[in-house]
């Protein structure tokens, strides 16, 4: 090799080693994670001032459709990464455009969320332009692919195809301004096209992601969706200690935050997702697929909080138990999202389903007490509650059931 040869100089996209050992995320793809915290920060805020001025359908309407862009995008990224990472220069730049992307996204959703809830129009332009870009990269990547890995040569250009013949219904939805039931007629089938390309293009051969990777690159965002908790929590916090001062009320409505988020990412990392992953590949689209819902829960409840603190702050149209409601319906969304997961790759567990039929009665109860004009700070600490109670039932018996039913699956596999 030259002494003056780049650092980081070209690498032929063979693809990767699906069984390498200690592979774990690059400081690219956490690097690439960031532009994602702030989508998720732009959308939950967004959202949380729609629901609080009562428009409820369309701040959730437009709420689907930012989160799905931003997360099949990073969804897409995550598993070509996984399977064709050189790390070189190359991979480098396109994956800054697909940064810049991102960006630009985000500076479209304010609008966009804006457009929807008046229903006149629907003012998707610039964020359709930064989803177009993102995707014209991952089309670039998909043919370099195809052209250094001719094993899977077929695969990588039906992903490029597939991916290219919607980024052209995505450029003819960015040119044309129509209501907001025109608009998502139209974009119904770019929806379906682009959640049925991966399933179409990995028919017959394979890209080589790894198990492992995959569920911490998952995991890792998870993380960073939890975050909007954490910020709702502090949002929350500081309306009740702006309204209240500091209070044993306040206190407890601040630590029901925090214990809720905590309860979310116990539960969540109870899944032995990469264990479970390489044991069955062929599951891996309802893996995929499902977290957009877990996703889509978490920043829903961060922006769930967020609606606490506007109430709290006299901001708010919508009544206590709708404010509650704004938080519980997440919750309930996200914990049975993850007892479907568990069922599907580790075993149906009928423990899993008393405790979620329990969180459903909890939930319930906390919208019933706001209802009856209990305090919020009370609603929090139910809804908290809620998943803890699931946390502490697979502490103590859980884990052993899933231990089983792991090497009971194993041992079918070997």
């Amino acid at each position: 090799m030259p002494k003056n040869a780049l650092s980081h100089a070209l690498v032929k996209m063979g693809g990767r080693d699906p069984h390498e050992l200690g592979r774990v995320s690059t400081p690219l793809e956490l690097f690439f994670d960031l532009t994602f915290a702030i989508s998720f920060g732009v959308a939950a805020a967004q959202l949380a001032h729609a629901l609080a001025q009562g428009h409820v359908a369309a701040g959730l309407t437009a709420f689907g459709f930012a989160i799905f862009a931003v997360v099949w995008a990073w969804i897409n990224f995550s598993w070509f990464a996984s399977a064709y990472d050189t790390d070189d220069w190359i991979f480098r730049v396109v994956t800054m455009l697909q940064m810049v992307g991102v960006l630009i996204l985000v500076m479209g959703l304010e609008p966009m969320f804006a457009s929807v809830v008046e229903g006149e129009h629907v003012d998707n332009r610039v964020m359709v332009m930064g989803y177009v870009i993102m995707r014209l990269a991952l089309v670039f990547q998909w043919l370099r692919a195809a052209t250094q890995d001719p094993q899977r040569r077929a695969t990588c250009l039906r992903y490029a195809q597939l991916l290219t013949l919607a980024q052209l219904g995505w450029i003819a939805v960015l040119v044309v301004e129509t209501s907001v039931p025109v608009m998502f007629l139209m974009t119904a089938p770019l929806f379906i096209l682009e959640m049925c390309t991966p399933v179409i293009a990995e028919r017959k051969v394979t890209t080589p992601w790894h198990a492992h990777h995959i569920a911490e690159r998952y995991s890792l965002l998870v993380i960073i969706a939890l975050g909007e908790c954490l910020l709702g929590t502090v949002e929350a916090l500081r309306a009740l200690v702006a309204t209240e001062g500091w209070t044993v009320s306040t206190a407890v409505a601040g630590l029901a935050g925090v214990v809720l988020a905590f309860a979310l990412w116990w539960l969540y990392f109870a899944l032995p997702s990469g264990r479970a992953l390489h044991g069955q590949r062929h599951r891996s689209f309802i893996f995929g697929y499902s977290h957009m819902l877990i996703f889509a829960a978490i920043a829903a409840t961060g922006a769930g909080l967020h609606v606490v603190a506007y109430y709290l702050e006299g901001e708010a149209v919508i009544s206590a138990a709708a404010v509650v409601v704004s938080v519980a319906i997440p919750v309930a969304v996200f914990s049975l999202t993850l007892t479907f997961l568990h069922s599907v790759m580790v075993e149906a567990d009928r423990l899993y389903y008393k405790m979620g039929a329990l969180l459903l009665v909890l939930l319930a109860g906390a919208i019933a007490l706001a209802a009856a004009g209990a305090p919020i700070a009370l609603c929090l600490v139910i809804i908290a509650i809620a998943p803890l109670a699931t946390v502490i039932a697979d502490e103590n018996v859980g884990h052993q059931h899933r231990k089983a039913a792991m090497q009971r699956r194993e041992a079918t596999q070997d």
